[in-house]
């Protein structure tokens, strides 16, 4: 499985940015796809995650309710709407993919892409 995600940019505090993540492999529409971010200095963290048929999602309490995460199978790419943005949410941004059941955990994932760069300035 391959991973390219985009989308990311520098926008102002308050404003809103949609992330993809366009996957290769026909299995795409079995696996569950998460989103992390890891800023300068910190550890790689959970953003939100979507089962393969898109009825179990789970969020970070950080974004819960500015950020929404869904999938399009058919184009095997998952998307990121993210509302409301804060000087906090300046990360590069990673989809993954797990084979199981989704997870809230970094290693459980398999593949991974390559990063979109999001700022926001205060």
């Amino acid at each position: 499985v391959q991973l390219q995600a985009s989308g990311g940019g520098l926008v102002q505090a308050g404003g809103s940015l949609r992330l993809s993540c366009a996957a290769s492999g026909r299995t795409f529409s079995r696996y569950a796809m998460g989103w992390f971010r890891q800023a300068p200095g910190k550890e790689r963290e959970f953003v939100a995650a979507i089962r393969w048929s898109g009825g179990n999602i789970y969020y970070a309490d950080s974004v819960k309710g500015r950020f929404t995460i869904s999938r399009d199978n058919a184009k095997t790419t998952v998307y990121l709407q993210m509302n409301s943005l804060k000087p906090e949410d300046t990360a590069v941004y990673y989809c993954a993919v797990n084979t199981g059941w989704g997870s809230r955990v970094a290693d459980e994932y398999d593949y991974w892409g390559q990063g979109t760069q999001v700022t926001v300035s205060s």
